[in-house]
């Protein structure tokens, strides 16, 4: 009698800088796979730690030991940590992406450079930088931080020449900055995609995004009206990923207008506005993510159904309230409460007792944090 033997595949053990609720995510995508994760973090609590042991500060060289290969859940995570673990072990995304994505001004200079269209923007050093801007690109004028900065942090609108000697006093520590002509905008949208190691590229559908508070509250997917622009939000992706050499998931930030989509920012991670494909898509934007970054074989990113992703802002809801939802999938984090903190998502499915506007009304009803969630 013969006996077949499975040949054994090696998995990495991956090595995530943050262990937030990317990392998190992350680390319940490789879980299946039987790929282990550690996590470098700096914070005194971490949501991923329930998923594979944490490194905190300082302990670096342990945390290069203990993995075999790159990834990351923050752009902001410290170049300087990275460099270090790059001299033993290699990391997808590649440095430039991170590089790049941790500064506008690059940013910016990386979508021009391949005719990604984008607002119109200076770079800002002085106060007579910030007054020509103003003359050249007009008011209202958004004046963002060139690095660091997100969910609407670090940004300034100036809307009239009388405020800019009181902004500048506000803005002039962060410098450089960037300032960017105000986009009269439709709607935002976002394109997630994910690159493997030979170069296959993978795009999940377009979502419409929804902010409060520079915060994002709900994403639906697909975007309405989105079969023109999913084409050209692909083309820019692909030239994007392409161009970096890419391997892992990334998202592309972009502003609907009455002229074709402008790129807004680039992440070189898994995105909020993509949290929807763990229920609604047929491989999610996390488990391709460690796909990618394990050489492993990429999954289908098709739409199951139709559906909308809101975010769980500053106070838990009632969790057999939710629950109670049909097509309801709640998803905490296991941190604590705290004004503007994301806590968790609930992605709403589609289910044959109840209508879309529906399961939203009936969230809007139990959410501590009601948002601007749509009627």
């Amino acid at each position: 009698m013969t006996t077949s033997l499975t040949a054994h595949v090696s998995l990495p053990t991956l090595g995530i800088f943050g262990g937030g609720q990317l990392g998190r995510m992350l680390a319940q995508a490789a879980l299946p796979l039987g790929i282990r994760c550690a996590f470098l973090e700096n914070a005194e609590s971490s949501p991923a730690a329930v998923l594979g042991p944490v490194f905190g500060s300082g302990q670096l060289a342990e945390f290069q030991q203990a993995v075999t290969v790159l990834t990351l859940e923050f752009e902001n995570t410290p170049l300087t940590e990275v460099d270090q673990a790059l001299t033993t072990q290699l990391m997808h995304p590649p440095r430039i992406a991170l590089a790049t994505a941790q500064n506008r001004l690059l940013e910016k200079g990386l979508f021009d450079r391949l005719s990604i269209p984008t607002p119109a923007y200076r770079a800002i050093q002085t106060h007579r930088d910030l007054q020509m801007a103003v003359q050249e690109l007009g008011l209202p004028l958004v004046v963002k931080t060139a690095t660091g900065g997100y969910d609407g942090k670090g940004q300034w609108v100036i809307r009239e020449a009388s405020a800019i000697p009181e902004l500048w006093q506000q803005m002039q520590p962060a410098v450089p900055l960037i300032a960017e002509a105000f986009i009269a905008f439709e709607r935002e949208v976002s394109i997630i995609a994910v690159r493997n190691q030979s170069g296959e590229i993978r795009c999940w559908p377009l979502a419409e995004n929804h902010h409060h508070q520079g915060i994002l509250s709900h994403s639906i997917v697909p975007a309405p009206r989105s079969e023109q622009l999913e084409q050209q939000a692909q083309a820019h992706m692909s030239v994007l990923m392409n161009e970096l050499q890419y391997v892992g998931v990334m998202t592309l930030e972009l502003f609907v207008t009455a002229n074709g989509l402008l790129a807004n920012e680039m992440a070189p991670r898994v995105h909020n506005s993509g949290h929807w494909s763990i229920e609604g898509a047929v491989c999610s934007q996390f488990e391709n993510h460690i796909r990618a970054v394990a050489d492993l074989p990429l999954g289908s990113t098709a739409l199951v159904q139709p559906c909308v992703m809101v975010n769980v802002i500053g106070q838990h809801p009632d969790l057999a309230a939710v629950l109670a939802i049909p097509g309801a999938h709640v998803h905490f984090y296991g941190k604590t409460e705290r004004e503007g903190r994301k806590l968790g998502h609930i992605t709403l499915m589609p289910v044959p007792e109840m209508t879309q506007s529906q399961q939203i009304s009936a969230l809007k009803a139990i959410l501590p944090n009601k948002l601007s969630l749509p009627d």
